[in-house]
């Protein structure tokens, strides 16, 4: 029977017929055809070509087998990399779409008999990686591949460049302190209470009072002027009024314009300076107060955030246990900062004049980064100090923070 004319409707039926996947045993790896029912298969099984196949088969049975292996294990593998990659699929899933191409080669034509046995055959050479459940066999690929290797090495030598430069970075702060630590041997100030060798000298204090009798004296003349107050000296002209006027206020302007601070404002000041000077020191890292984490090379985790200083190790090295993640890290003051609370909360002053002492933070000014505090505790409790710098101030934690 001659084959359909084509664009005849047969012709049509046959092509689509064709088109679509066909059982498997009826399917001639050799010729590499495919039949669509036993009876076809039966007639070539018989025609001329399909012996002159069996007898080349024949002669060399061994190549053929090996050839069909290696093309099948190529694709399956190929499959397998392009669309799972490094991912653990079922052994099964890959063979479905595998044999789902219709020029696909077939196992029956391999070394292999079942699809478990090459499974098992690709964990024993190393090409995948392969385990048993109870939903079947699983492989996941392995990449060999030059370029993947090449990319791997260069993320291994990169993190490991990056680990050198942290272990240099932590050196370098570790130089630091130490050297830190051979400025700040020196002897520290001894405070001793004042002993009077001789109980008979009394204690003198030049209060300069001189500057206020000349101020009394002239208030008196000022008054004695005064043409209300004088009743011995009768009546005074127009001319004289007019004078002592003026000659009281020019007096209190010149009061106003001019007038110095009292010897007790001086005093003040003084022991301000002493105490700024007795308690500014080059480190500020106090235990309980709220800081925060400045240093980029500790990475995004703990940049920016926030801990509390729960011990001081050294003067410049401290103990903070952070509040998102729990940890506690051993961190130099170059890589912290003070916090400013809001307005209300309780500070603890870590530098200048009044150091160690816990105040309430009562104004903000950002425009000059200072602040307003007031003492809350102690002998100067209720104290109010203005102009504090950022850094002088941080917050004290407390349960509720």
């Amino acid at each position: 029977m001659g084959k359909h004319e084509v664009g005849t409707p047969k012709y049509i039926a046959n092509k689509i017929k064709a088109k679509g996947l066909q059982k498997l045993r009826w399917y001639c790896q050799m010729c590499q055809k495919q039949c669509r029912d036993e009876n076809g298969f039966k007639c070539h099984m018989m025609s001329e070509s399909h012996q002159r196949q069996l007898l080349l088969f024949a002669d060399n049975a061994d190549k053929y087998i090996d050839e069909f292996s290696k093309e099948f294990e190529e694709g399956y593998l190929e499959l397998l990399k392009r669309q799972f990659g490094t991912k653990r699929v079922h052994a099964n899933r890959v063979y479905q779409d595998y044999i789902s191409e219709r020029h696909h080669l077939h196992m029956n034509s391999t070394q292999w008999e079942t699809l478990t046995d090459f499974v098992k055959w690709l964990g024993r050479e190393g090409k995948c990686v392969v385990d048993e459940t109870e939903k079947g066999w699983y492989v996941q690929y392995i990449d060999r591949d030059p370029e993947t290797i090449a990319m791997q090495e260069a993320l291994v030598r990169k993190e490991k460049m990056d680990r050198d430069d942290q272990e240099k970075m932590m050196a370098f702060i570790e130089k630091q302190i130490e050297k830190g630590k051979e400025c700040t041997k020196s002897e520290p100030t001894v405070f001793t209470e004042l002993v009077r060798t001789n109980e008979e000298v009394k204690i003198t204090v030049n209060l300069s009072l001189g500057a206020k009798k000349n101020e009394e004296s002239k208030a008196k003349t000022c008054v004695s002027s005064n043409p209300l107050k004088n009743e011995t000296k009768g009546e005074m002209s127009s001319k004289d009024k007019n004078k002592t006027d003026l000659n009281c206020e020019k007096y209190k302007k010149d009061k106003g314009e001019k007038r110095k601070a009292s010897a007790l404002d001086e005093i003040i000041q003084a022991e301000e300076s002493k105490k700024e000077r007795l308690n500014r020191k080059t480190y500020w890292l106090v235990e309980g107060i709220v800081v925060k984490v400045i240093a980029k090379s500790l990475g995004d985790k703990y940049y920016k955030k926030k801990g509390v200083i729960t011990e001081v190790l050294d003067k410049f090295v401290a103990a903070v246990t952070m509040f998102d993640s729990g940890h506690k890290l051993k961190l130099d003051q170059a890589h912290l900062e003070t916090v400013i609370p809001a307005i209300g909360r309780p500070v603890t002053v870590v530098n200048g004049a009044y150091r160690g002492c816990t105040a309430v933070l009562r104004e903000l000014d950002q425009k000059n980064f200072c602040v307003t505090i007031e003492i809350s505790s102690g002998p100067l409790k209720g104290r109010i100090i203005e102009k504090v710098q950022y850094e002088d101030i941080s917050k004290l934690h407390t349960s509720d923070t």
